[in-house]
């Protein structure tokens, strides 16, 4: 199983820091190309390798840690996206006065697998802020929670998978329309921090 991260922002240097605390290698890549990744790729370690975006979308398992509005141009390299469970960490977000985006009553990540032709959905690490997210997971009291959602049953389990890899809980949420609304930006679930004891 192979995963990469497109994005390096807050979110996705988030992530390549619990890949790289647990060890779990990772392909991480963003518009500027490897070279801009250098410095993070050192701090972490050799489990984090910076790629170019053509390598990238070739993992088995991608997570979108960029801007929602820069999907499309994600999309645009590759035209079939069958056999990849791709994890949308985005969040549609007008930041004018960082309300929800108008996305005519559909669901971002409805919006997501529709420009992804093929792709998995799986809706996950989008809730938490980045700085809680590049927390350790695990503590005294228990682990910090994923929620995760999709209406693939195995892509949910392979998310689900890699979310208890990180050292997280993962909390399955059913479908898109179900679970994923609950999780978008703006939905009941957002910036909730919960810990599964035991």
């Amino acid at each position: 199983m192979t995963y990469s991260i497109i994005g390096s922002g807050a979110i996705g240097t988030a992530l390549a820091r619990q890949f790289a605390r647990t060890s779990t290698p990772v392909l991480i890549a963003n518009t500027r190309g490897p070279a801009s990744l250098a410095g993070l790729a050192q701090e972490l370690g050799s489990s984090v390798r910076p790629v170019e975006l053509s390598e990238a979308v070739e993992a088995d398992t991608i997570i979108l840690a960029m801007p929602f509005s820069a999907v499309a141009d994600v999309a645009a390299l590759a035209s079939d996206w069958s056999g990849r469970v791709v994890i949308d960490a985005t969040n549609a977000i007008n930041f004018a006065d960082f309300s929800p985006a108008d996305l005519g009553g559909r669901l971002s990540s409805d919006i997501v697998a529709s420009a992804l032709p093929g792709a998995a959905i799986v809706k996950a690490f989008n809730t938490l802020p980045a700085a809680v997210l590049a927390q350790e997971p695990g503590s005294a009291t228990g682990k910090r929670t994923i929620f995760h959602a999709s209406n693939d049953p195995d892509a949910s389990a392979r998310a689900a998978q890699l979310i208890k890899a990180l050292g997280y809980a993962a909390i399955n949420l059913g479908r898109i329309d179900e679970g994923g609304r609950l999780q978008q930006f703006g939905g009941a679930l957002m910036v909730h921090s919960l810990i599964k004891q035991g």
